[in-house]
């Protein structure tokens, strides 16, 4: 063979490896998507559709919602009347039913001000099956939750204050309210903010509200993740998780959450159940986020919602809220004052 055919053939080769290397390059970028970032769900969208709503509106329709909507239970009407607590007359009396309403100046809320975007669509909810929109929970469940009603608690501020554990776990701020760190992460009132990090072993998820943080090892396969739950004695605080990657998909299973979370969750599952989060990078500005409840004990079929995160701009700052903090002492402090001149009267 001639010195100019070797030359040939020598640059044919190594231009195929430089092709496969690209290829092998460009297959595992699309394999494991780039998720690493700080991000945002906030939105005005709720988990469920109200009923006759379709899920997909136009601009102007999701703009005329939002008008319409309250915020922390807050109305349109209140919403524009000024600030929700008037310095003149000064807070509603303890007890009466718009208490908690008022106990927020809505300069503390930050829920977003547009319905949520996935795919350039405005979604009225979250969840994109059943169609309807709403969760199909069973007539008769065959597990209790024992789920406790914190409803007029929040509303009146009269409430169970005879221990630790008669207070909900977001206001002893063990986890955030409002399913921020889930599974089946969902923006809330404020501080819908998350930094995602992203290594060959771990993906890490730590959110602003109540600085919770999800640490889930990778593995290459669902059944090595699966194989590598831990012991079902382990009732953490945001489940089990173990991740994989499909395609182009980051997989993450969770099984075994803390009951107690569970039966204040607005996502709950039983022993028996799990949910199935994904993680797929849209385009550079966005990362489409499912995740599937999977429990025939309490729903008659498994149900999936959908929502997108967008890129924030700067770093995530300390959220301040932590177990054993002033407020706690302070309100069993209070309860037992109370008490005592119940007593003596």
């Amino acid at each position: 063979m001639s010195l100019s055919k070797s030359l040939m053939a020598m640059s044919i080769y190594i231009g195929m490896i430089i092709l496969t290397n690209s290829n092998s390059t460009l297959a595992q970028s699309i394999d494991k998507p780039e998720l690493s970032g700080i991000w945002s769900n906030a939105s005005r969208t709720s988990l469920t559709r109200p009923r006759g709503v379709e899920l997909i509106v136009s601009e102007e329709e999701a703009r005329e919602i939002v008008a319409n909507s309250a915020i922390a239970g807050i109305s349109r009407e209140n919403i524009e009347a000024g600030p929700a607590i008037d310095p003149e007359t000064g807070a509603p009396p303890a007890g009466a039913r718009d208490f908690g309403l008022r106990g927020y100046n809505l300069f503390w809320t930050d829920p977003g001000s547009n319905l949520a975007q996935v795919r350039g669509e405005y979604r009225t909810s979250y969840i994109i099956d059943p169609p309807e929109g709403m969760i199909p929970r069973l007539d008769e469940p065959t597990y209790d939750l024992n789920r406790p009603q914190f409803g007029a608690r929040y509303l009146t501020g009269i409430a169970d204050a005879s221990g630790p554990e008669a207070i909900p776990i977001a206001e002893r701020c063990l986890i955030g309210f409002g399913n921020t760190a889930g599974p089946g992460m969902m923006g809330t009132l404020y501080n819908s903010s998350y930094q995602f990090i992203q290594t060959d072993e771990y993906f890490m998820i730590m959110i602003e509200m109540v600085h919770d943080t999800r640490i889930i090892p990778l593995f290459d396969t669902p059944e090595e993740a699966r194989a590598s739950h831990r012991p079902s004695e382990l009732q953490q605080w945001l489940g089990d998780s173990v991740g994989w990657y499909e395609g182009g998909t980051l997989v993450v299973e969770t099984i075994n959450i803390n009951p107690l979370q569970m039966g204040q969750s607005s996502v709950p599952i039983s022993p028996h159940g799990k949910i199935i989060e994904r993680f797929s990078r849209y385009s550079e500005n966005e990362i489409i986020y499912q995740f599937t409840v999977d429990d025939d004990r309490l729903y008659s079929q498994p149900w999936t919602a959908e929502l997108s995160y967008y890129p924030l701009e700067g770093r995530i700052y300390e959220y301040a809220c932590h177990e054993g903090n002033y407020s706690m002492p302070g309100i069993l402090a209070g309860a037992r004052r109370a008490e005592k001149e119940q007593a003596s009267n």
